[in-house]
């Protein structure tokens, strides 16, 4: 399928965001320039710098411009669904830790179709709700090939471009289909330490599994929040 101009503008913004040509806090081109950069219309220009904007990668600057995000924002395990922007049910988060490599719990091994002993590359980080309280943890587990020729999810610096944009230009693979199931337990003590919540406090669990055209598994990330804070809405014809 062929790329559109703003795309592909778009994408060069996000490859350089993400070598560090712009820091978080620095300005993007304006519209006027990218137009005169790219020989486009300034409405294609202005098209691709809102792509950025609605995936949360910049935002708008009264008398500057835009500037690229300096607070990350990700989504909570799941919502991932087709079209939808990084920043629609995003959170301010934290990286936990520095990303490892360890051996997944079971279910997320058998997710991911690793055998057991094998080991996944992990990234953890806690949602923050606006008064900076933990909303959920969540852990995403790489399988090792993807996480082997991806080599900045080993970093602790977020990705300004997503997880997901990166894997595909790393590995030209990208989701086709996710695989959300929500269960309930008791949380355990890391993750109680992390959510700032009793042990055993009750939590419910999302485990989301992402793959790719031929059914093979890029990521599952388990999301874990506490029962007071967990509320799913479906709206649905009858």
């Amino acid at each position: 399928m062929a790329v559109l101009k703003y795309e592909e503008i778009a994408e060069s913004l996000r490859a350089r965001i993400a070598a560090g040509e712009y820091a978080p806090g620095a300005t993007i081109p304006s519209g006027r320039d990218l137009a005169e950069q790219w020989g486009v219309s300034r409405a294609t220009a202005i098209k691709a710098v809102d792509v950025l904007r609605n995936d949360g990668v910049v935002v708008a600057k009264q008398g500057t411009g835009f500037v690229v995000t300096e607070t990350p924002v990700a989504r909570p395990a799941g919502a991932r669904r087709a079209g939808s922007a990084r920043i629609l049910g995003g959170m301010p988060f934290l990286r936990i830790g520095t990303p490892d490599w360890a051996e997944p719990p079971t279910r997320v091994a058998n997710a991911l179709g690793i055998s057991s002993g094998v080991q996944a590359l992990r990234r953890i980080r806690v949602l923050q709700l606006p008064d900076g309280t933990p909303n959920s943890c969540v852990e995403a587990w790489f399988p090792p090939e993807i996480a082997e020729a991806s080599p900045r999810l080993a970093d602790t610096a977020p990705i300004a471009e997503g997880t997901t944009r990166y894997v595909r230009r790393q590995t030209g693979r990208f989701p086709v289909e996710g695989v959300d199931i929500t269960t309930v337990r008791l949380a355990t003590e890391a993750e109680a330490h992390r959510l700032q919540v009793a042990p055993g406090t009750a939590v419910a669990v999302l485990l989301h599994t992402a793959y790719d055209e031929d059914g093979r598994p890029l990521v599952c990330e388990e999301g874990v929040t506490p029962s007071s804070l967990f509320e799913q809405v479906d709206t649905y014809a009858m």
